[in-house]
């Protein structure tokens, strides 16, 4: 199955709903991952606003 990025969340998974926000939009065409391990002390996280641990799509197209 291919990879697929949450337009409310920008999680990255390959299921057929978003196991972050529950979320059924998706786009199949997103620009980069970033992976955050530890989002209360990333400086990372912060600037791109995500508060749960996860991989996530830089931008969506």
């Amino acid at each position: 199955m291919a990879k697929k990025a949450c337009k409310k969340c920008r999680a990255v998974y390959e299921s057929s709903k978003c196991p972050l926000c529950e979320g059924s939009e998706s786009v199949d065409t997103f620009k980069g991952e970033i992976t955050i391990l530890n989002p209360e002390e990333s400086e990372l996280a912060k600037k791109v606003n995500v508060t749960k641990k996860g991989i996530f799509a830089i931008k969506l197209r």
